[in-house]
């Protein structure tokens, strides 16, 4: 660690002398001050660390050298005080330097799908949407629908939408897996209790620069778009399906009214899934890969139990149980989204100590 911090502090006390050269240069002046302010909450971190770790030392000298009573007395507070605020500033300064995720300011691409249950299982994926979309409200962020198949009486086997907004990717990552519904339908006579599953897949939206799909590797098939009944609702065939033939992926929509729109959308989800697709291939290469990770977002992972007759939510990775669950499915689920954040970062801070041991 103490390396990491001697490059960083190197590199700001660097810049602020270039700074001092660059004169009329602003695009370059605009380039050093951008990267320093970056490095300058480390910086000053790094700075009282340092401070303390010399304090700490005079005490102990002062522990194994002085004789007088009253001086011990007060190097003894001293180094009392100093031994809990330094570990302190190594949590926080750890914290500082793990790696950011490059995907955590982009926007975010949900997809919803109906999994066991029948209707109840797609009108709780139509639940989940919304509490979604309230809580995107909450942030200010925008919410567009891409794609959608909806059963007619309220409820989605599959939707897709974007979620526009900064740090929307790094809030969302970890709604990814299987969200499971325990309630009595409302197409239940019987007043039986019955569970169901919707799952949630959570993809970064990805630039055209991020990766290139190449003509050659997508066949493109045009067909008219149909309604919840099966109905064609337009004369023109203006609904579109992408294969991406290298993998065999597809991808369809047909809710805008042109094919361009469409083949728009159609190819801002496929970009999304083959980035994500690279990315879990990288993170199974890792050996530092932790495979019960909170962020991963395993799709096949029960992540969540939605409980109704108790108004209680469980989140299963981290053993987190809230009995506040009509007000959770109104978008209220920052609870949520902090603790796995912090249990996230506690992981990968042990990851960095298991490392720092093995060294």
């Amino acid at each position: 660690m103490l390396d990491k911090l001697i490059g960083i502090e190197e590199r700001y006390e660097g810049i602020n002398r270039l700074l001092l050269e660059v004169g009329d240069d602003y695009q370059r002046a605009a380039e050093l001050n951008k990267e320093r302010v970056e490095l300058e909450p480390i910086y000053e971190k790094a700075q009282e660390y340092r401070q303390s770790l010399k304090r700490l030392e005079d005490a102990r000298n002062m522990l194994e050298g002085e004789e007088d009573e009253e001086m011990r007395a007060l190097a003894e507070t001293e180094f009392a005080d100093l031994e809990p605020r330094i570990a302190r500033f190594e949590k926080e300064i750890k914290g500082m330097l793990l790696p950011k995720d490059p995907r955590d300011d982009k926007n975010v691409i949900l997809e919803i799908r109906a999994g066991t249950g029948g209707d109840e299982a797609a009108i709780f994926a139509a639940d989940l949407f919304r509490m979604y979309s309230r809580y995107a409200e909450r942030q200010n962020w925008k919410v567009e629908v891409m794609s959608q198949s909806d059963i007619g009486i309220g409820g989605f086997k599959e939707i897709i939408f974007l979620v526009k907004g900064r740090g929307a990717y790094s809030k969302l990552k970890y709604e990814s897996g299987v969200h499971r519904v325990q309630r009595v339908p409302v197409t239940e006579a019987q007043g039986r209790i019955h569970t169901s599953t919707s799952t949630v897949a959570v993809l970064a939206e990805v630039e055209e620069v991020d990766i290139q799909i190449p003509e050659s590797d997508l066949r493109m098939d045009v067909f008219r778009s149909s309604s919840a009944g099966g109905q064609n609702v337009q004369k023109n065939a203006t609904a579109i399906r992408l294969t991406h033939l290298p993998t065999g992926m597809v991808v369809a929509c047909q809710d805008e009214r042109s094919q361009l729109q469409n083949r728009l959308r159609a190819m801002t989800i496929l970009r999304a899934r083959l980035y994500e697709r690279e990315e879990e291939k990288r993170r199974s290469e890792r050996v530092e890969d932790r495979r019960s990770q909170v962020g991963s977002g395993e799709r096949s992972e029960k992540i969540r139990t939605y409980n109704y007759p108790q108004s209680r939510i469980t989140d299963h990775r981290i053993g987190l149980s809230l009995h506040n669950l009509f007000s959770v499915m109104e978008g209220n689920i920052d609870e949520f989204i902090e603790e796995l954040a912090t249990s996230d970062e506690a992981d990968r801070l042990a990851s960095i100590g298991e490392y720092d041991e093995g060294e």
